[in-house]
């Protein structure tokens, strides 16, 4: 219950709240000259020049820069609850004085490194707050020669990949498939993308980092020491600091690789390939990674369920064929179906790119800034095969609801061999992901609330064949449905519902890092890790 009424408040504030009840106007204008005289004097900056990096409503700019990196069209209304100060740090001592200038002021302190984040979190709040927007932070280095890379917050992965290609063709990195995913929050919370059952998470090849503590010293690993460091690579980075940017081993890839998309329906077979993927895509050659996606849709005026599987195969299209042919016949994989290119052209073919052999590079470069659309997102973990009669009732409850997808994501591999206490990832011995997606394009509270509800519906019915004790999620997936924190004296509480669920036991050992490195709980957002309460 308690979780329950949480979350609905929390939405209803999300939806209700204007800006006028944060702060009337007057106080608004003291607390920004405040941080700008604060800042000035940190950054070592004259005033006027400080307008390009720091933002307040009467800004003509300040909407932009609002709006630039809102993914989610639900928390881009008029009534959404507004920063009182965005600022956009261009250097590390720009995000020191931010930290530091703040601190005094007592406002909730946002992080955003620019990428999707589901639920908001890091661009709105219930209380006044500030907006810390990484954006312009988005140098990536590559050494070829060391087979690093130097990768900062706010870059994109598509960045990313294209500062990967043009030095090498045969390197790469396992991360998002989204090119426009940030690289701040997608690496604080693990990371993972379509090589994950071939080189684990993203941060189980992070070998060093930068991080802003909360007395605005820049600390790299060895300053930050090794608690720290294992806190932030997966962890998620906003409960501990500003993640400034990670070093990350840059990884081997073939110079031809294979992509296949198939699709089956209830009428051809799609129950029985979905049963027998369970058993095949957790346990098949590690260089194959299999994503299904399940949706319902109508074909011939009938309503049915789609399943489409989309795979990368690092290698080429015979063997893959060859294997599937054995371990997967459901699917019928014929040759026509795939299609033999490199590593970064199946990067571009994930996103979408039809012709992706035909596709100019720098198409990755391109941020897509301002596009929104409303959407929802929940996960969960599965750890036994669902059983036939499970998918059955599954298709026929997703018929029923009409709209919500979802998506299986197999792990095994790489993923089963690293421990549970690695990093603070602690899924490693699912057989598989499931994100429930579902999008909508219209404005409206009605639309919206159906929505909401088809999304909850079906994570309800799922319950008897996902994860138990507990059930598990996903933190880079943020679902404020299964419980947010007020930071009052049932923080940690509060902290431990969701914490469980997306850390396991995980969650103690970041508890005590969050108290010892942040102990007056300055970095907290609505699902941060929350502090033990200190005994009087």
């Amino acid at each position: 219950m308690l979780r329950t009424f949480l979350s609905v408040v929390f939405f209803l504030l999300f939806l209700s709240l204007p800006l006028c009840s944060f702060s009337k106007p007057s106080h608004s204008h003291n607390v920004f000259n405040s941080f700008l005289k604060c800042f000035s004097k940190k950054t070592k900056t004259p005033q006027p020049q400080i307008a390009k990096n720091v933002f307040s409503p009467t800004n003509p700019s300040y909407s932009a820069v609002l709006r630039a990196y809102i993914r989610n069209a639900r928390f881009n209304t008029s009534s959404t609850p507004k920063p009182t100060i965005i600022v956009t740090p261009r250097s590390y001592s720009h995000v020191s004085a931010a930290v530091l200038c703040s601190k005094p002021l007592n406002f909730v302190f946002k992080i955003r490194s620019g990428g999707h984040d589901y639920d908001g979190l890091s661009y709105i709040s219930d209380k006044p707050f500030f907006i810390l927007d990484m954006s312009n932070i988005r140098d990536v280095s590559v050494d070829i020669a060391d087979q690093t890379a130097w990768i900062s917050a706010g870059a994109t992965l598509g960045e990313v990949y294209y500062s990967i290609w043009e030095k090498s063709k045969v390197h790469g990195f396992p991360a998002g498939v989204c090119p426009t995913v940030g690289v701040g929050g997608h690496l604080s919370g693990g990371g993972y993308g379509n090589m994950v059952r071939k080189f684990g998470l993203s941060v189980d090849h992070v070998i060093d980092a930068k991080i802003v503590n909360v007395k605005g010293r820049v600390l790299d690993r060895k300053a930050m020491g090794e608690d720290l460091f294992w806190a932030i690579s997966g962890g998620g980075g906003g409960s501990f600091g500003v993640v400034l940017g990670y070093k990350v081993k840059l990884l081997p890839v073939p110079p031809v690789v294979t992509v296949f998309r198939v699709e089956k329906y209830m009428d051809s077979g799609a129950v029985d390939m979905v049963h027998k993927w369970q058993s095949v895509g957790p346990k098949t050659d590690r260089n194959l990674f299999m994503r299904m996606l399940i949706r319902p849709v109508t074909r011939n005026k009938v309503n049915t369920v789609r399943a489409t599987v989309v795979a990368l195969f690092l290698g080429k299209a015979d063997d893959v064929i060859s294997l599937l042919s054995k371990e997967l016949p459901e699917l019928a994989l014929q040759k026509e179906n795939c299609t033999e290119m490199t590593w970064f052209q199946s990067a571009l073919w994930w996103d979408n790119r039809v012709n992706a052999t035909q596709t100019d590079p720098k198409v990755f470069l391109d941020r897509n800034l301002d596009s929104s659309s409303f959407g929802k997102r929940k996960s969960d973990y599965v750890a036994t095969e669902i059983p036939r009669d499970g998918i059955e009732s599954l298709f026929k409850k997703m018929i029923e609801l009409g709209k919500i997808g979802l998506v299986f994501n197999p792990y095994g591999g790489r993923m089963a061999e690293i421990a549970e206490n690695a990093t603070p990832f602690p899924h490693r011995n699912k057989l598989f992901k499931i994100q429930y997606s579902v999008n909508w394009k219209e404005s409206s509270p009605e639309i919206e609330k159906g929505f909401l509800n088809e999304a909850k519906e079906l994570h309800s019915f799922m319950t008897k064949f996902v994860s138990k004790s507990p059930r598990s999620a996903y933190l880079n997936y943020r679902d404020v449905d299964i419980g947010v924190n007020d930071h009052g004296k049932n923080s940690y509480k509060q902290g431990e519902v969701y914490g469980r669920m997306y850390f396991g036991k995980n969650f103690d050992r970041l508890v005590k890092i969050k108290t010892a490195v942040d102990p007056g709980n300055f970095f907290r957002n609505e699902q941060s890790i929350p502090t033990l309460r200190r005994k009087a």
